[in-house]
C-alpha cells in the first residue's frame, strides 16, 4: 500500500509513517500544495498512490468520474471528521494498521473510510 495524502492533511503524518516502514507521501512533499483536487488525484494515480483526505464529498465525485473516464485510479481513502486533525499519532497509527490490512493495495476506483 502506498499512500498520497492531500493538503488537508500534516505532513507530519507521512513523516510518521515513513519511520514506521508505510509508503507516504504529503502534498507538501510533492509540491503539490494549492493544487486542484483534480490535479492532487491525478498525482496520486500517476504515481500509483492511494488517495487519503478528509475531503470526501469532492473525491468521491472525482473518483467517479475517473471511473467513467477510464483514468487511472488506485483507491481514495477517506479520514472521517471524527479523527482530530491535529492528532497526528491517531491517524497515522490507524492508516499503518490499514496498509498492514491491506499489502497489496486497494482496488481501482474503491472507496473506504478508516
Amino acid at each position: 500500500m502506498k499512500y498520497y495524502l492531500d493538503e488537508d492533511l500534516n505532513p507530519m503524518i507521512a513523516e510518521i509513517l515513513g519511520k514506521d516502514g508505510i509508503d507516504a507521501v504529503s502534498a507538501k512533499e510533492a509540491g503539490m500544495l494549492q493544487a486542484s483536487d483534480l490535479e492532487q488525484l491525478k498525482y496520486a494515480a500517476s504515481k500509483k498512490r492511494c488517495m487519503v483526505t478528509k475531503n470526501r464529498n469532492d473525491f468521491i465525485r472525482l473518483t467517479v468520474r475517473f471511473f467513467n473516464e477510464s483514468l487511472p485510479h488506485y483507491g481514495l481513502l477517506v479520514i472521517p471528521a471524527s479523527y482530530p486533525g491535529d492528532r497526528f499519532n491517531l491517524i497515522s497509527k490507524a492508516l499503518k494498521k490499514y496498509a498492514l490490512q491491506h499489502r497489496e493495495g486497494m482496488s481501482p476506483y474503491s472507496i473506504d473510510f478508516l
